[in-house]
């Protein structure tokens, strides 16, 4: 049977999954925690990544060389770049990009990954519709929309950065792992998709709403990710 990969960036966005599963093995590797196991009959395993695009990646291909997942599900909170997604809203990802690889002195477009053949990876389509699907399942209160991930090593929380995000990569919701692992499975051949709960405005208002929101937004992800794997 498929095991999937489960990435969460931080210990809140996979302690309820962890709470859930039944553990199998614990691996070490990289300065994480690789948790192996089942959740709701199917093979997964579980791991906090920790902050930023490097350690993301560095996750991904662990999970890929070492664990040989058959596709990845990144879990997590975001700031909303669209108007139309509120704070508890859910983001699953059409595609995502690194907002903050700049080699536009070169001549390439803000976003574009010289010597690379793409630079906005597309989520699974497969996955998508059923992560959609599920979040409108288990979550009905709540809007749930599919849109672009913009990803970089920033916490966004200025209104021009923000509005430049929007203007020049048409995001939908900004965060700080997202595209590094879509980047990653790209390059191994990996189906993935980005859920993202929206903790706060990616705004002025940025500081105070992550904190109150980030909690609620996690249990939301992590019982969609739940309902996924039952119907996987």
């Amino acid at each position: 049977m498929n095991k999937i990969g489960i990435i969460g960036a931080m210990e809140l966005e996979i302690e309820q999954l962890k709470k859930d599963m039944t553990l199998e093995n614990t691996t070490r590797k990289a300065g994480m925690d690789f948790y192996e196991g089942t959740l709701n009959a199917c093979p997964v395993v579980v791991v906090r990544c920790g902050i930023g695009k490097v350690n993301a990646a560095i996750c991904t291909q662990i999970l890929a060389d070492v664990f040989q997942v058959s596709c990845v599900i990144n879990t997590g909170v975001a700031g909303s770049l669209n108007a139309a997604l509120d704070i508890g809203d859910i983001l699953i990802s059409e595609d995502a990009l690194e907002h903050d690889m700049d080699v536009s002195p070169l001549g390439y477009e803000p976003g574009v990954i010289p010597q690379l053949d793409c630079s906005i990876f597309r989520s699974d389509e497969r996955l998508k519709t059923l992560a959609l699907a599920c979040c409108q399942k288990v979550n009905p209160d709540i809007q749930v929309l599919s849109g672009r991930v913009v990803s970089g090593d920033q916490f966004i929380a200025a209104k021009d950065v923000k509005e430049r995000l929007i203007s020049l990569f048409h995001g939908d919701c900004a965060e700080m792992e997202g595209a590094s692992i879509a980047h990653t499975a790209y390059l191994n051949g990996l189906p993935f998709v980005i859920i993202r709960a929206i903790s706060d405005k990616a705004d002025d208002s940025a500081q105070m709403d992550y904190p109150t929101f980030e909690t609620a937004a996690a249990k939301h992800c992590a019982a969609l990710v739940e309902e996924m794997l039952m119907q996987h």
